[in-house]
Parts: structure tokens; C-alpha cells; sequence
């Protein structure tokens, strides 16, 4: 079900930081909110970044958040703009994912686990011959078309966070939603593959919002052409029906792809 995010009650009361979360590239806390463990990356301590000229990335985040919403499939931990020590900034629900499980990692080249897919072999650090890879679950399938969906550009394995149960989680959605395709991401295994029903389903979501409540909320953290791409790519998605593959001269994959 698509669901508004004004549904689901915010935590309330003073924001107190319990440390910096290194390394990060901007200015990000762990802090506590009304008793519940959250993530603050002030707008004040973002870098400014050429390419990412309008707006700001902390609205990027919630604006990412809105999008997942649509979709049904909780992709974003509950994401919101709030005051804190270090100004306006975004906040974020804290998850806690589960270190026994890796939903991508890096393998020694040919030696692909039962239920991974390939994305790229290459060379680590010590110039041995590794392959990337992700697991082929339905919850990272969705992950994936969610990225299409707010063109994200930079998901990183280290951006997917795994949960107790199968549930997964993506954060860090500050270079997204950009009106040129910027698509970036480690989750190419399905490259080609045929969307599901659900997946479809879910792409649908995103557009009836897009025209009610989501668009609406969109127009206070993305430029009217940034909201209108979001309709864009849903609508391309729908029209091919399948996963795309790379495109363009940009990076396909993030680098470090951690």
C-alpha cells in the first residue's frame, strides 16, 4: 500500500547528539530523539557539490523518503527535516542492520554463492582477480527499481542496510533525484530481467501519488523539473517493463563501490 508519510507519527522533543558518525563527507551525528536513536546531517555542514546546484541534500533525503512511501515497499527508514543543534537539518530513524548478513560483498572471481548474481570482476587492493556481488532477493529487487525511480547516484554497498528478518533498508540519498540521469548504483545484477507484478504495481504507486499527496509534498524539496523526471523515469519504467542496463558516459558503478 502507498501511504503518506503524515500518517506515521515523528518523534518529538530536543535532538541530542551522541557522537559524529565517521568517515562521512558531510557533517553527520547519531543522536536521540525523543528516546528514539536517529541519524542528523545539518544542512550547514554539506559540501556544495557542482553538479547538485539547486536545493538542498538534506531535502534530497526526505524527498527520497516521500518517494518510498509511494512505493509501499518501505525502501527509506522514516526520514524528515527537523531543528537541531547545528541548525536545520535532515533526521532519520536509526536501524540497526544485522552484521551476519551481507546482502552485497565481494567474492573471489568465479566463486559466485547460491542466490547472488554477478554485477562486475576486477582487481582489489592486493590486485587479486574479485567479483561484485549482490544477493537476487525480492526485497533488494525492489531497492533497485526504487533507485531508477529517484535516479539515485550513489548506492553503494555500504548503502544498504540488512535487517533481521530479510528486510532492507537503503539510507544516503543526498545525490538523488536529479534531472539528469545520474543512475549509479552496485545492484545491476537484474539488469534486463523482466519487472514483477509487484514491482509494476509499485511503479504505479508512485505515479497516482504524483499526481495527489506526493507531488504536493515533492514541490517543498525538489524543483518543479526535478518532480516532473520523477514522472519521467516511472513512466519509462512502465513502458520497457524491465530493469535497465548502464547507459551514457557517466559511472555506472560508485566508486569506491563500498
Amino acid at each position: 500500500m502507498s501511504s503518506a508519510p503524515e500518517e506515521q507519527a515523528v518523534p518529538t522533543g530536543d535532538l541530542e547528539l551522541r557522537g559524529r558518525i565517521m568517515p562521512a563527507s558531510n557533517a553527520t551525528f547519531l543522536g536521540d530523539l525523543g528516546g528514539v536513536p536517529v541519524v542528523y546531517k545539518p544542512a550547514a555542514g554539506e559540501r556544495p557539490l557542482w553538479d547538485f546546484p539547486d536545493g538542498t541534500l538534506a531535502d534530497r533525503e526526505v524527498a527520497a523518503y516521500l518517494v518510498s512511501c509511494a512505493t509501499g515497499w518501505d525502501v527509506v527508514p522514516q526520514t524528515w527535516l527537523a531543528e537541531g543543534p547545528h541548525g536545520l537539518g535532515m533526521v532519520q530513524r536509526w536501524q540497526e542492520p544485522d552484521p551476519e548478513q551481507d546482502a552485497v560483498t565481494i567474492v573471489g572471481e568465479g566463486e559466485l554463492p547460491d542466490g547472488y548474481l554477478s554485477v562486475f570482476d576486477g582487481l582489489d587492493e592486493m590486485d587479486r582477480a574479485v567479483t561484485l556481488v549482490h544477493e537476487d532477493t525480492a526485497p533488494l529487487r525492489r531497492m533497485a527499481v526504487f533507485d531508477v525511480l529517484v535516479n539515485n547516484a550513489d548506492r553503494k554497498g555500504g548503502h544498504v542496510l540488512e535487517m533481521t528478518g530479510g528486510h532492507r533498508y537503503g539510507v544516503d540519498h543526498g545525490v538523488a533525484l536529479h534531472h539528469e540521469h545520474k543512475l549509479r548504483t552496485v545492484l545491476w545484477g537484474w539488469r534486463g530481467d523482466a519487472l514483477s507484478d509487484e514491482e509494476v504495481s509499485g511503479v504505479l504507486r508512485v505515479r497516482e501519488a504524483l499526481g495527489g499527496w506526493l507531488g504536493a509534498a515533492l514541490a517543498d524539496h525538489l524543483t518543479d523539473l526535478e518532480i516532473a523526471c520523477v514522472d519521467q523515469r516511472a513512466r519509462r519504467l512502465l513502458d520497457r517493463g524491465c530493469f535497465p542496463a548502464p547507459r551514457g558516459e557517466y559511472p555506472a558503478i560508485p566508486w569506491p563501490p563500498f
